[in-house]
């Protein structure tokens, strides 16, 4: 059985609870990115980092892609967690810009949408996001798909589901 650990860093709980989701699943440790900067993970066999998405990018991402390179040999998978629902266009494009194409051949990718919880946002976070928001359901000849943004990110809500981590599960199986 593979030695892996699933490493996370959350703003608002749901990269934490697809992390442990993961972890419960695959029989991994599962610990936050402030405990793991410190640890020797030479002996696992698989690293799981898991971010949350911010203007397209993953956090806490540079500190996984800084280290990649002490890593080889091991499965490398990365999960984003996001508002957007799993079949937004924006998705994949998003997921691409965050890694070079060397970088893309030694990580496995994948989106786990969560959704929003403006109650547990720090406030600098709550506040761009209710301005995103009110441009959004303010802007004139809206596409469907920005209507229906606008309509989601009025208000907290929560499309978190087990079913999105089996993608990761089969690849760390592979």
């Amino acid at each position: 059985m593979k030695k892996t650990v699933v490493i996370y860093n959350s703003q608002t709980g749901f990269t934490a609870r697809y992390a442990r989701w993961i972890a419960e699943a695959a029989g991994a440790d599962c610990l936050p990115l402030s405990e793991a900067k410190g640890r020797d993970l030479s002996g696992c066999d698989a690293i799981i980092f898991g971010g949350w998405a911010c203007a397209g990018g993953i956090s806490k991402l540079k500190w996984f892609k800084e280290n990649m390179g002490k890593w080889a040999g091991k499965k490398l998978i990365v999960f984003c967690v996001g508002a957007s629902p799993m079949d937004s266009p924006d998705v994949g494009p998003a997921l691409r810009q965050n890694f070079t194409p060397a970088e893309w051949e030694k990580v496995h990718v994948f989106y786990c949408p969560g959704g929003l919880s403006y109650e547990k946002m720090p406030v600098p976070s709550k506040l761009m996001m209710k301005v995103f928001a009110k441009t959004m359901q303010a802007k004139k000849d809206k596409t469907e798909g920005e209507a229906v943004m606008a309509r989601m990110i009025a208000a907290s809500y929560d499309i978190s589901d087990r079913k999105y981590i089996e993608p990761i599960l089969a690849c760390l199986a592979e």
